[in-house]
């Protein structure tokens, strides 16, 4: 016996006045309706219910059982409410996990209107430069931009790409020229980002296809694009940076795109969440809205 289903029978005899009348609402036989009420009597040792060939009458048992079936059926029923008001409108709140660079130079470009957008969520949103793992650290979604990403259980969808480009700043080039080759590095003051995949050297595709490999070296490296960037702005020195950091230096003229017929391998900005058989609405909210904003070319120069 499902004793839930014939909690819900019981609970509807006694509303609906008879069995009859029950069996009518449940789109049930007479027979069943009656058999369920049986069988619960039996499961519980009680007689809820006294029966007479015209009418029934709730035992004293019975009346403080269907009180207490109607608290427990009326809770599953807001329970059930619940999560499907929970499933089909985002709310509660939604972690985020960001590179630190990302989370300072993009996150404030489109952050406010996702949460105009959704005013019932709550927005948790953690930027740093260390490895994170999404699950253990209870993070809903992550923004990664990299070349590669690591084998996983994670859902991974691509949102844009993000080129490299070789920059400097007009007073460095003016000190020390601009390099005509990638070979001419070799002479010039590098700044490494030191999380990337390769800080001692770049790989170019050439006008023809071609790739080059060349080791390249300077005084500065961090854990952090954004110091490597503000130096390089200062005049330090030489890095490889995505256009989302730099577009906007390259558009004022604040840097100067170096060896522009050479490509760098470009990153791909992607989404992570972890794989549900159901995706939450915050998540799909957060990850479609995202993606519709990167759908465009962001970071031309």
């Amino acid at each position: 016996m499902d004793q839930l289903t014939a909690m819900r029978t019981f609970r509807h005899v006694v509303d609906a006045g008879g069995f009859s009348a029950a069996a009518l609402v449940l789109d049930m036989s007479h027979s069943v309706v009656s058999r369920q009420v049986s069988q619960l009597e039996q499961a519980l040792g009680a007689q809820l219910l006294n029966r007479t060939t015209r009418r029934f009458a709730l035992t004293e048992v019975g009346q403080a059982y269907y009180q207490r079936c109607v608290q427990i059926l009326d809770q599953i029923e807001d329970a059930a409410q619940m999560v499907h008001h929970h499933q089909s409108h985002p709310s509660g709140l939604l972690r985020i996990n960001a590179p630190m660079v990302f989370g300072i130079m993009e996150a404030g470009k489109w952050l406010p209107e996702f949460m105009r957008s959704y005013p019932d969520l709550k927005v948790d949103f953690v930027c740093n430069d260390r490895f994170v793992d999404l699950i253990a650290e209870e993070f809903d979604v992550g923004l990664r931009i990299t070349r590669t990403l690591p084998d996983s259980t994670l859902v991974a969808k691509r949102l844009c790409a993000s080129d490299m480009v070789l920059v400097a700043a007009p007073a460095y080039v003016k000190r020390h020229g601009a390099p005509r080759t990638p070979a001419e590095l070799a002479a010039h003051n590098y700044m490494a980002y030191s999380l990337a995949l390769q800080t001692t050297e770049l790989t170019f595709s050439g006008p023809d296809g071609a790739l080059s490999n060349v080791a390249v070296n300077g005084n500065l490296q961090s854990n952090t694009g954004m110091v490597v960037c503000d130096a390089v702005r200062a005049g330090m020195g030489i890095t490889a940076s995505a256009t989302f950091v730099v577009c906007e230096d390259l558009r004022r003229g604040d840097l100067v795109q170096l060896l522009p017929d050479y490509r760098l391998h470009s990153r791909d900005l992607y989404a992570l969440y972890p794989q549900n058989r159901h995706m939450s609405p915050k998540v799909r909210a957060f990850v479609d809205f995202v993606g519709d904003y990167y759908a465009r070319n962001r970071w031309a120069f």
